[in-house]
């Protein structure tokens, strides 16, 4: 029987560790072009993998990391051996990105897509205000803070981690609403949304307290509101190892002090 990923495409990010590791494995194994490739293997760190993920939107081409960046979270451990058992043996998850449709000031609306969070952040020195609407009901009408965020569970261990989010399972049905150093209500804490929520965000006050909108790398200033919403079009694969896959990477995360 012949292996389901005979042509592996091999890219890597512009650090000298990733270029040499791409030159040996390539040597190894070979290289496709992406776009007629079994597999993409990205060799990196976290920033590599979601630039590669967006790049291969709705290919059907499953991504497979190899770290070579710092964090890694995305990423599976490094190693020159095996690659082909590797890949054949890896769990395959089906991501589903979050579409943002965002109004500025001048009336130009701006849409995008992320696989890790979309945030809403305060431009100066202002305090961000802004109304948040679930499903077109208005759920509060003033938050006064820095800002917020709504997090896919791939997403919930980046950003909205380190703002104290919660993490979420990879195939929960979820998203989460974290807000971003909160003044009022200053105890909020956010709100874990079912997948199929609409969220908006209206600017209060939005000439003396812009706010800009950022989706993953694309960043909107000056935006007026900020719709979000899971994407039911788009989707990408990512691969782990079964040994150290998605949910190991979850329940480690939880217990770490």
């Amino acid at each position: 029987m012949s292996r389901p990923f005979q042509k592996i495409a091999f890219i890597s990010s512009g650090t000298e560790e990733s270029l040499e590791a791409k030159e040996r494995l390539t040597h190894l194994y070979g290289s496709a072009d992406p776009a007629g490739a079994d597999v993409i293997v990205a060799l990196g760190g976290d920033g590599l993998m979601l630039q590669t993920l967006h790049s291969n939107m709705n290919s059907e081409i499953p991504i497979y990391g190899m770290n070579c960046g710092s964090i890694g979270f995305l990423m599976n451990e490094y190693s020159e051996d095996s690659l082909m058992d590797r890949l054949e043996n890896a769990e395959i998850s089906e991501i589903r990105p979050l579409e943002m449709r965002a109004l500025t000031t001048d009336g130009t609306l701006h849409e995008a897509t992320a696989i890790n969070e979309i945030s809403v952040f305060r431009q100066t020195a202002q305090a961000a205000k802004m109304e948040i609407r679930i499903d077109g009901k208005v759920r509060m009408e003033e938050l006064i803070c820095d800002g917020a965020l709504v997090a896919t569970p791939v997403g919930s261990t980046a950003y909205n981690l380190s703002v104290h989010g919660p993490i979420l399972p990879i195939d929960s049905p979820l998203l989460a609403l974290t807000p971003i150093s909160p003044f009022r209500p200053r105890h909020w804490r956010g709100a874990l949304l079912p997948n199929s929520a609409h969220v908006k965000l209206i600017v209060k006050e939005p000439r003396k307290r812009p706010l800009s909108a950022v989706a993953d790398h694309a960043e909107i200033r000056s935006v007026l509101e900020v719709e979000i919403s899971e994407s039911c079009e788009k989707s990408c694969k990512i691969m782990f190892d079964p040994e150290h896959g998605w949910a190991e990477r979850i329940l480690s995360e939880q217990f770490r002090y």
